[in-house]
């Protein structure tokens, strides 16, 4: 059995990733549909934003949260009204925190699935009577499974491992807030390094186990 204090950031990193991935999933298999095969001025500015939290450093998207959902923000002031508290230094703020770094790969996973599919098959299910979403459901999705799959992987590992973001819009409350990225930051500041090095092995099991199984997927 493993110390509550090692079990704890650990089941909160994989529930925190979890919300993430309910939320990256559909987000991105929305806004990869609506990109597939499209061609508009400011195309490329739009792909563009989408793909912003990869490469920006996670101080920046942590700061942005603070910004956009923050207490003095509109939107922080109405979630504040309506919930009676802020949104910050919650569980919320983690699991939002881990959604905007999770949503590129889970939209560029599945874009790339659905500009895989031949468009002659959908345009064939639509001469024969189906819609645009049962065409959608029935024919888009199954074609275009592995991939979406595999970016529901990608996303899963990529909110497991958020670790600035999360750190400056949810902070660090042990047992609420205190994901295992934070946690062997906080363990190895501390002189910690036995549950530091604990933590860091259970991420990369996890976290190879995820990737191998997308390798996997990739070489079908």
């Amino acid at each position: 059995m493993l110390q509550a204090d090692i079990a704890t950031p650990i089941i909160l990193s994989i529930q925190t990733a979890a919300i993430a991935l309910c939320l990256a999933f559909p987000l991105g298999i929305f806004f990869a549909k609506a990109m597939a095969g499209k061609k508009f001025p400011g195309q490329t500015v739009v792909e563009t934003f989408f793909m912003l939290p990869v490469v920006l450093p996670p101080t920046v998207v942590g700061f942005l949260l603070i910004i956009l959902f923050g207490k003095h923000s509109p939107i922080g002031s109405f979630v504040e009204s309506v919930f009676g508290a802020s949104i910050m230094f919650t569980p919320w703020a983690a699991a939002l925190a881990s959604t905007v770094v999770a949503f590129p790969l889970m939209y560029q996973s599945a874009k790339a699935g659905f500009e895989s599919i031949d468009p002659g098959i959908e345009e064939a299910a639509h001469m024969d009577g189906a819609g645009t979403w049962k065409t959608f459901f029935y024919i888009t999705i199954p074609l275009s499974a592995k991939a979406l799959i595999t970016g529901a992987i990608l996303s899963f590992a990529r909110a497991l491992g958020e670790f600035g973001a999360t750190l400056m819009f949810a902070g660090n409350i042990p047992g609420k807030t205190q994901t295992a990225p934070i946690a062997i930051y906080i363990s190895m500041e501390s002189g910690r390094m036995d549950r530091a090095w604990i933590l860091v092995a259970i991420i990369i099991l996890i976290s190879f186990v995820m990737l191998y199984i997308s390798s996997l997927l990739k070489s079908k």
